[in-house]
């Protein structure tokens, strides 16, 4: 394996196995085309073409909202979505705008619409090495589980701002005090679309870089992550390059970390392609 193939193994949507979601003439999503046609049955809800799926309601956010959680209950009954997280993710066109409607989470890859959550690196500078304090998602995560994950990560529900979900989840996983996770550092944002499956993930991740004291070792208290470890920098990156070890888009997180701190040099095969493949086009 490679860091590039760490990059693609996240990059894995094909534009022929999917059409788009729309919300008048604005995409919000990627449809599989056998999910595309299993929403035929609701027209109330959704208009499905050949090239494309529109959402038909009126109303605001509410009815919208309404609309579209009764075709996924009955979806749920049948065994097409798993309604399990019971958790909304806003879907909105781009960051920053208005939601157009509210979305349950375990719905979020049939409807391909873009995620967003927040990944913080936590790092400790010792004198022998720079060490980053790693954990062990808990055995019974449905997504990725017993692999090594970032100090904290979670995905931004509906009505959480990006700086409270940082510091809500920074309590939960790690037991951070919100004086030291308002202390991170925003250094960019990953993107990446890749077919699952459920559907499609299409992902922003935002990425904050931590100093952590000497002193403070990380604890969960959510259930999520079953042990942390410090581990030196150079060690972990060797682990995403050769092994399986880390979650899939953990590895992105990684390797960007690694960029920024000079751990992957110029002369490092597909260099270019390393760095640029990080920020996939998403619009």
């Amino acid at each position: 394996m490679s860091f590039l193939d760490r990059i693609k193994a996240c990059n894995t949507y094909r534009a022929e196995r999917f059409r788009p979601l729309r919300h008048g003439a604005t995409r919000i999503g990627w449809l599989r085309h056998d999910n595309a046609e299993l929403l035929r049955r609701f027209p109330a809800v959704f208009a499905v073409a050949d090239d494309a799926v529109t959402l038909t309601p009126g109303g605001g956010f509410a009815a919208l909202s309404e609309a579209v959680d009764g075709v996924i209950e009955t979806l749920v009954a049948e065994g097409r979505i798993d309604k399990w997280r019971h958790e909304d993710f806003a879907v909105a066109p781009r960051w920053g705008e208005a939601p157009l409607f509210k979305l349950d989470r375990g719905a979020v890859g049939f409807f391909g619409v873009r995620a967003y959550g927040v990944h913080l690196n936590g790092i400790r500078h010792d004198a022998d090495a720079l060490k980053l304090w790693i954990g062990r998602r808990a055995a019974d995560k449905k997504v990725a589980p017993n692999k090594l994950d970032n100090m904290v990560a979670g995905g931004i529900g509906h009505g959480h701002g990006l700086l409270a979900t940082l510091v809500k989840e920074a309590a939960e996983e790690a037991d951070l005090p919100p004086t030291l996770a308002a202390r991170a550092v925003p250094v960019g944002a990953l993107t990446y679309r890749m077919a699952n499956a459920a559907g499609m993930r299409e992902d922003v991740l935002f990425v904050f870089d931590l100093a952590v004291p000497a002193d403070f070792t990380p604890r969960n208290t959510d259930g999520e992550i079953a042990a942390f470890h410090l581990m030196p920098a150079r060690d972990i990156v060797a682990r995403v390059r050769d092994g399986d070890d880390f979650k899939f888009n953990v590895n992105l997180v990684i390797i960007d970390f690694a960029l920024r701190h000079g751990l992957i040099a110029p002369d490092e095969p597909d260099y270019v392609a390393i760095a640029t493949g990080l920020r996939q086009q998403l619009d």
